[in-house]
């Protein structure tokens, strides 16, 4: 009771001063950011993160597919880590700034895999950072509950995170094999029966079982990973041999005598740059073989078997 005559004293106080008075007594109010970025289905379309492409489809062992369209958080100092198994990592800078930071650190690509385990998860093409996309490796190791239980960056956009789940307790839950189709596995059988027969070397079972897991949707193939790694905007022609740049340096030097003699005969001047000969822009350098590249990449099979 006493409340509700309170407010009516204040409303006869404020049109006793008259109008002006009382538009100038409201009060604005600021509303903190929303931060949830990409994972947060209320914010409007055009202010939530832009994530480069879609997840990767949904693979590995089957059990821990319920996870997928689940997130869990982490705050460590003034930031928030996102981690949705199956779609994205995403991160959240928990200030009262205008222009907090939120960005995504990675959209789910594909397993690494060591010795007949999926060693972690790859999420990759994330925000731009310097001079490529931000990247996550998720470790899933054995715990009581579902949670994210550390976040750190080993290196320069390059970040490292811990999951601890109760679905990878048992010691078999991330074995390869019993994922795999009966098609697969069966060829995972013959493939190991080769080998022990010496039929193929080892370097030949190692591309086998890759092509096998590429197969199963495990991991991307070296041009699905060259792709994943180009940053957008125009990129420059790609030579597979020393032959074929040598014959596309002759071409356009030739487009360029021609553009200039066209020049020349409309009186239009035009400055002159140094020319060099098609070794000095080759140099000694022959290409680079993409397979040789993708080997270093440590979510494939090669470095890790």
């Amino acid at each position: 009771m006493a409340a509700r005559l309170a407010r009516l004293l204040l409303v006869v106080e404020l049109m006793a001063f008259g109008p002006g008075y009382a538009g100038a007594a409201k009060m604005k109010v600021v509303e903190e950011p929303n931060t949830f970025g990409l994972n947060n289905p209320f914010l409007p379309q055009t202010s939530r993160l832009q994530p480069k492409r879609e997840p990767s489809p949904v693979s590995g062992p089957v059990h821990l597919f319920r996870l997928s369209g689940k997130c869990f958080s982490l705050v460590e100092s003034t930031y928030k880590y996102e981690f949705c198994p199956f779609h994205n990592v995403t991160q959240h800078e928990q200030t009262f700034r205008w222009n907090a930071y939120s960005g995504i650190l990675g959209i789910w690509h594909e397993w690494e895999i060591a010795n007949n385990t999926f060693r972690g998860m790859w999420m990759r093409d994330g925000d731009s950072c310097h001079s490529q996309s931000r990247q996550s490796k998720v470790e899933l190791t054995c715990g009581k509950s579902n949670r994210l239980a550390h976040v750190s960056e080993p290196s320069t956009c390059v970040y490292a995170l811990t999951f601890e789940t109760p679905l990878v307790c048992h010691p078999h839950s991330l074995l390869v094999y019993p994922a795999l189709p009966m098609v697969l596995q069966q060829r995972w059988d013959q493939v190991e029966q080769d080998l022990a027969d010496e039929l193929i070397t080892p370097q030949g079972y190692e591309k086998l079982l890759r092509a096998l897991f590429e197969d199963a949707g495990y991991l991307k193939t070296p041009e699905e990973n060259q792709s994943a790694q180009q940053e957008g905007g125009v990129q420059g022609p790609v030579f597979e041999t020393l032959e074929s740049c040598s014959k596309a340096h002759k071409e356009l030097s030739k487009e360029v005598k021609r553009l200039r003699s066209v020049l020349t005969q409309h009186g239009i001047t035009y400055s002159s740059p140094a020319e060099t000969s098609s070794s000095e822009h080759l140099g000694s350098k022959t290409p680079t073989d993409r397979t040789a590249e993708h080997r270093g990449n440590p979510g494939l099979l090669g470095n890790t078997l």
